[in-house]
C-alpha cells in the first residue's frame, strides 16, 4: 500500500482532514495512489515559529548529538530502503532497483555529515598586539527553507536536510507534490532517530504561495533550491532582494567529449546506462555527445545497439531498466524535441515516439546530424534522449560544449593525458568527470556555474551555505 502523505510540523505528522487535497498519481498507470494535503498559511506560520523556537536550542546543541542523530538516520534508511524505494517507484516511476539504490546510497550523506559536523572548526588569527586575541567562529545561519524536486525525491532532500541539521540549523522542506513519499519517509527517519520537534518540518501544496510566504518571512535566513533555471532565478531574485543566502542547483545540459583515442566500448557501456538512468530525468545526465570523427561511427553503432536493448516498463516489473516519465506533460516535451529535430534534417536512429499504454512511457531515443540551431542542442531535454554530434579537433569540441549558458556537469573520455588536462581546464562546468562516471558522491562538491546555479550540495563545501563567519577581536 502507498503510504498516507502528511505534513510534519513541530514534531507531529499532521493529517489532511478538512484540507484542500490533490491526487498523487502513479506515472506507470496515471491512476491515483494517494492524496496530498495542502498547507494553509496557518500551517506555514506554525512551521516557521516552531523552526525558530527549535533553532534557539539546536544551534547550541553538541556536535556529538547531531552526529548521533545523523548516524541513526543513515542506519534506519538502510533498514527501510526496500519499502521507501518501492514507494518512490510508485509515485516517481523509476525501476525499483534504482529507487532502492537512491535510498541506500543517500544514507551515505547522513553518515558523512555525521562525521563532518564534528569538524566545523574556527581558527585563531595571530594578533598584532600581545594584548589582543583574534578568533573566527563558524556559526549556524538560522532557519533554512529547502525546495527539493521530483526526479530524485530522496536524494535531493536528504542532501539539504543532513547539511542544515548537521550545521546546527533548523529547516523547513517543501518537496515535489508529484513524488511526496520520499520526503515523508525522511521526516519519519529523523523523527525516529530522536530529532527534537521543530528542527525539521515538511509542508506541501501550492509551490508559488509556499515559496513566497516562506522566503519573505523574516525568520528564514537561507534558501536551498533544486529545480529548473527559470524558477530558480525567480526565487534567487526574491531572496536577493531580502539579502538572504541561497544555494541554487539548477538546470544542466551536460556535454560529453569522446576523443578518437578513447576506449569506445567502455565509454558507451558507461554512458548508455547513465544517460537513460531515471529515464534521462537527471540534471547531470549526459545529453550532448561530441564524438571525434575517427571514433564516431563505432561509437554511434554501439550506442544505438545498447540503447535498443533497454527494456522499458513499469518500475515494479522484473527486468525493467527504464520506467515512465514522471508526468504526462513530459511526453509532449519529448515530442517537441523530436519534431523540431526532424524538421531541421536530423536523423532519429532509434526511439522518437511514446510507447503504447496508459503510462508515461517514451522510447529511449538517439538523434544524430543535429544542426546547431536545433532545440535539442540548446534546451535541456530532461528525458530519455541523446544527441550525437561529430567534431574534428578538441578546441572545436570545447567551444561547442561551452556555448550554452549551462555549466553543471560534463564528461569526457580519452586515453591522452594532454587531452584530459585540456578538457578538465577548458570545460566551463562545476563538475568534470573523465574516463568514468564519478559525480554526486557525499564527500565531493556538487554544484554548477553560469545559469546552472551556485553553491554546493556535497562535500565540505555544503556547510558554507549553512554557516556564518563571526570574527572576534578581544583586548585582554
Amino acid at each position: 500500500m502507498y503510504p498516507e502523505i502528511t505534513q510534519y510540523i513541530d514534531g507531529e505528522f499532521v493529517q489532511g482532514e478538512g484540507r484542500h487535497e490533490t491526487d498523487v498519481l502513479n506515472p506507470a498507470t496515471n491512476l491515483p495512489i494517494g492524496k496530498l494535503p495542502h498547507a494553509t498559511m496557518a500551517d506555514l506560520d506554525r512551521a516557521l515559529s516552531s523552526a525558530q523556537r527549535a533553532f534557539e536550542t539546536w544551534r547550541n546543541s553538541s556536535p556529538m548529538l547531531r552526529s548521533q542523530i545523523l548516524r541513526k538516520v543513515g542506519e534506519l534508511a538502510r533498514e527501510r530502503a526496500q519499502v521507501i524505494g518501492r514507494n518512490i517507484t510508485l509515485d516517481q516511476g523509476k525501476p525499483l532497483a534504482e529507487a532502492v539504490g537512491e535510498v541506500t546510497v543517500c544514507s551515505e550523506h547522513a553518515d558523512w555529515h555525521a562525521e563532518e559536523c564534528r569538524r566545523i572548526y574556527g581558527r585563531v588569527i595571530p594578533a598584532r598586539s600581545s594584548q589582543v586575541q583574534q578568533t573566527v567562529l563558524r556559526e549556524p545561519i538560522g532557519v533554512c527553507v529547502a525546495f527539493s524536486p521530483w526526479n530524485f525525491p530522496f536524494n535531493q532532500a536528504i542532501r539539504k536536510v543532513a547539511a542544515a541539521i548537521g550545521a546546527g540549523c533548523s529547516v523547513i522542506v517543501k518537496g515535489s507534490s508529484d513524488t511526496p513519499s520520499a520526503v515523508v519517509a525522511i521526516a519519519q527517519l529523523f523523527h525516529d532517530a530522536g530529532l527534537p520537534p521543530g528542527v525539521l518540518s515538511v509542508v506541501w501544496g501550492d509551490s508559488g504561495m509556499i515559496s513566497d510566504h516562506l522566503i519573505r518571512s523574516p525568520i528564514v535566513r537561507k534558501i536551498s533550491f533544486t529545480g529548473s533555471t527559470p524558477v530558480g532565478q525567480q526565487l534567487a531574485a526574491l531572496a536577493g532582494s531580502l539579502m538572504k543566502r541561497c544555494t541554487m542547483e539548477l538546470g544542466g545540459h551536460a556535454p560529453v567529449i569522446v576523443c578518437d583515442d578513447a576506449d569506445i566500448d567502455t565509454a558507451v557501456d558507461q554512458l548508455v546506462g547513465y544517460k537513460f538512468r531515471n529515464a534521462g530525468q537527471v540534471c547531470v545526465s549526459p545529453t550532448r555527445f561530441f564524438v571525434q570523427e575517427g571514433a564516431y561511427d563505432h561509437f554511434v553503432d554501439r550506442f544505438v545497439a545498447k540503447t535498443q536493448a533497454i527494456k522499458v516498463g513499469d518500475g515494479l516489473e522484473a527486468g525493467s531498466r527504464m520506467g515512465p516519465l514522471a508526468q504526462r506533460r513530459r511526453i509532449a516535451a519529448m515530442e517537441g524535441f523530436v519534431d523540431d529535430a526532424r524538421q531541421r534534417g536530423a536523423n532519429i536512429l532509434t526511439g522518437g515516439q511514446a510507447l503504447p499504454g496508459e503510462g508515461n512511457f517514451y522510447a529511449p531515443t538517439v538523434i544524430t546530424d543535429l544542426p546547431e540551431n536545433a532545440r535539442f542542442l540548446n534546451e535541456e531535454p530532461f528525458g530519455p534522449m541523446a544527441g550525437i554530434v561529430r567534431f574534428g579537433n578538441l578546441e572545436d569540441a570545447l567551444q561547442r560544449a561551452n556555448r550554452l549558458p549551462f555549466g553543471l556537469a560534463s564528461y569526457a573520455f580519452t586515453r591522452s593525458a594532454k587531452n584530459a588536462h585540456a578538457i578538465s581546464r577548458g570545460l566551463e562546468a562545476g563538475m568534470v568527470s573523465i574516463n568514468h562516471i564519478g559525480l554526486a558522491l557525499a564527500e565531493t562538491p556538487f554544484g554548477g556555474l553560469k545559469e546552472s546555479g551556485y553553491g554546493s550540495e556535497g562535500g565540505s563545501e555544503t556547510f558554507d551555505g549553512y554557516l556564518t563567519t563571526k570574527f572576534i577581536s578581544q583586548l585582554n
